[in-house]
C-alpha cells in the first residue's frame, strides 16, 4: 500500500527514508523518487519499484554545494557551472570519490549530483541526508507532475508520495564535467547558458 502525506509530516517522511523505505516527492522538474544514500537495501527497493534498468546510475542529491566535495572531485570549470546554476535544474556528473561505493554507482568511477531549488525536498535532505533520487515513474514511461500521476504507475510499489504538483515538467539538465564539458540532456538550462558562463569566466581562470 502507497500512503500519500502532506509536507507537514516531514517527521514521518523523514523516518520512512532513514528505514530504507521509497518515497517520492514533488520537485522544481518533475516528481522524483527518494532513498537513503549508501543503503543497498534501499537502492534495491528503488530499482524494483521502477523497473530500473541495472545499468543506469541513479543521481545523489544532496542539500548543499558543500556536500557536493564530500562525494566528487571538482575542478575549476565544474565550479563555475555549480556557483552559478546550483541549487536548481541541473544534474552534475563528477568522477567519484573513493569512498562512494561502486553499487552506489552501478559501477561507474562517476557520480551525477543535484542540489534542488525546492525548500521542501532540501528540509527532507537535511533531516534525512543525502538521497539516490530518479523521476518517480516506470522505466520508460512518462515523467510524473501531480500525485495522482505517481500513484497511476506506483502505486502499490513505493511506501509513500508527498502530496503536491511539481513546479514544471521537464527534467533537470545533465552535464558531464568528469572529463571536459558535456550535456548529456538539455533541459531548461542550456549548452548556451554553460559554455557562456566558462567563457565569461575563462580569462579569470
Amino acid at each position: 500500500m502507497t500512503n500519500i502525506y502532506s509536507k507537514k509530516d516531514l517527521k514521518t517522511i523523514v523516518n520512512l527514508i532513514k528505514e530504507e523505505k521509497v518515497v517520492a516527492f514533488p520537485t522544481e522538474t518533475v516528481f522524483g523518487l527518494g532513498v537513503k544514500f549508501n543503503s543497498e537495501i534501499a537502492l534495491n527497493r528503488l530499482k524494483d519499484a521502477k523497473n530500473r534498468d541495472e545499468t543506469k546510475a541513479i543521481t545523489l542529491m544532496v542539500s548543499s554545494k558543500e556536500d557536493i566535495k564530500k562525494y566528487a572531485y571538482i575542478n575549476q570549470q565544474a565550479q563555475l557551472i555549480i556557483d552559478q546554476f546550483m541549487p536548481g535544474m541541473i544534474t552534475m556528473v563528477f568522477q567519484k570519490k573513493e569512498n562512494v561505493p561502486l553499487s552506489m554507482t552501478n559501477g561507474k568511477e562517476t557520480i551525477g549530483i543535484r542540489i534542488p531549488d525546492d525548500e521542501f525536498v532540501l528540509s527532507l535532505l537535511r533531516e534525512a541526508g543525502p538521497m539516490l533520487v530518479t523521476s518517480a515513474n516506470l522505466s520508460n514511461h512518462p515523467n510524473t507532475t501531480s500525485t495522482q500521476e505517481v500513484l497511476d504507475q506506483l502505486s502499490g510499489r513505493i511506501a509513500g508520495v508527498v502530496d503536491g504538483t511539481t513546479q514544471d515538467s521537464i527534467a533537470s539538465t545533465v552535464v558531464d564535467v568528469s572529463q571536459g564539458v558535456k550535456v548529456l540532456r538539455e533541459g531548461k538550462i542550456t549548452l548556451k547558458d554553460i559554455e557562456e558562463v566558462i567563457h565569461e569566466n575563462s580569462s579569470c581562470m
